[in-house]
């Protein structure tokens, strides 16, 4: 097993690392401001393939790995969490269609979902459907060579600033579960669909949050993604590597948290000499960096087991999105502390780094709901195997 970067994820990581720097960081502040979404730096997004980069070549994607993935994406959240969760997402939805769509719905759309020409929402979640996501009530009726949608969606990260959603909607009986669920390629400005404010979140700025309702919204047959009732196995295998993302964007937001303490403690002075020989800060931002590497290796463990197939790959997203998650919000949260009161203002990007890493311990599926699933396959036969 070798834990050191190729030559191929190097050059990845660079590339990544000098966009972020020259196109999200300088901004990263303003947008969290003024709740920009930078439609524009998500086009040159697109242009360097970061927003297809799962989706095969033949679709007009990168075609990398997960693992690839993942050195992109902590590269780019280093700069802006915010914006580089929205850049996973849209990853996802243009997956999701690449990979379970018909060739002619795929032919239509991935291209230009890959290439940033167009921009996708994931719309699972409802106001009454959270973690228990097989309760969902929006309803696709079939009327001939057509669906009628009807129901709402509810944080929906981009909507109102994309152009396609990728909506879970129930086809079978209200009682049916997650057997009942299909998935449809709805155009964003199609009649019927309406959208409600913007969202004043804690973080995540740098993207709307909307409310998506579909009154009578009719789309083709042909704009199901799979077969009548495979929608919710569709959303949860779109979410082994969702959970992934997420747990990469925590990691470049701690790295990028950890590096501003290191920087602040050689620069900061108290009793005549600099905050880094005092021993019990040494000793704090040593916890840091070790607990950030845990995670990344946790993650990028995950990304591995996704990649080849393993079967137990599920299990190992979500305890990398849990341990990811919760440990480097809490990295970012003693960066703050090491900065004393000029880490609670605005000034200092470790207090925007806070708010946007807290949403990750909540979506894509609760941590709760992370343990939960690990904690049900703990409790099952064959674990000893299943995590080593």
């Amino acid at each position: 097993m070798d834990f050191n970067l190729n030559e191929d994820q190097i050059a990845f990581r660079d590339a990544a690392r000098a966009f972020a720097e020259k196109s999200m960081a300088p901004h990263a502040a303003r947008w969290d401001k003024e709740h920009t979404f930078p439609v524009d730096v998500l086009r040159e997004a697109g242009e360097m393939g970061f927003m297809g980069m799962y989706t095969p070549e033949s679709l007009g994607g990168m075609g990398l790995s997960r693992l690839d993935t993942s050195v992109i994406v902590e590269e780019l959240a280093a700069a802006c969490p915010s914006t580089a969760a929205y850049i996973t997402i849209h990853n996802m939805v243009s997956w999701m269609v690449a990979s379970f769509a018909s060739d002619d719905l795929r032919q239509d759309v991935v291209p230009r979902l890959a290439s940033g020409e167009w921009l996708g929402s994931y719309c699972l979640t409802e106001p009454g459907a959270g973690s228990d996501a097989a309760s969902l009530r929006t309803r696709a009726v079939r009327d001939g060579d057509s669906y009628v949608l009807n129901g709402s969606k509810m944080f929906i990260s981009g909507a109102g600033g994309t152009d396609i959603l990728v909506v879970m909607a129930r086809t079978g009986e209200a009682d049916s579960g997650a057997r009942g669920i299909s998935t449809f390629v709805v155009p964003a400005g199609a009649d019927g669909i309406s959208y409600g404010k913007n969202e004043e979140k804690m973080g995540w700025h740098s993207q709307p949050t909307r409310l998506v309702t579909f009154e009578d919204v009719r789309i083709p047959a042909a704009n199901r993604v799979g077969e009548e009732g495979e929608g919710f196995a569709i959303a949860m295998k779109a979410l082994d590597g969702g959970r992934l993302n997420i747990a990469t964007c925590s990691l470049g937001g701690a790295q990028s948290a950890l590096l501003r303490a290191r920087n602040y403690l050689h620069e900061r002075q108290q009793f005549g000499k600099p905050l880094a020989t005092f021993q019990a800060l040494q000793f704090k931002l040593a916890d840091m960096a070790t607990n950030l590497v845990a995670a990344r290796q946790m993650v990028r463990l995950g990304a591995f087991k996704l990649d080849s197939g393993d079967p137990e790959a599920t299990l190992h997203c979500a305890m990398a999105k849990r341990f990811a998650t919760d440990t480097c919000f809490e990295v970012v949260n003693e960066a703050l502390q090491l900065h004393g009161g000029y880490g609670y203002i605005q000034e200092y990007p470790v207090e925007r780094l806070l708010r946007d890493l807290r949403v990750h311990q909540i979506l894509e599926g609760t941590n709760e709901i992370m343990r939960l699933i690990v904690a049900r396959r703990v409790l099952e036969d064959g674990v000893a195997e299943a995590i080593q």
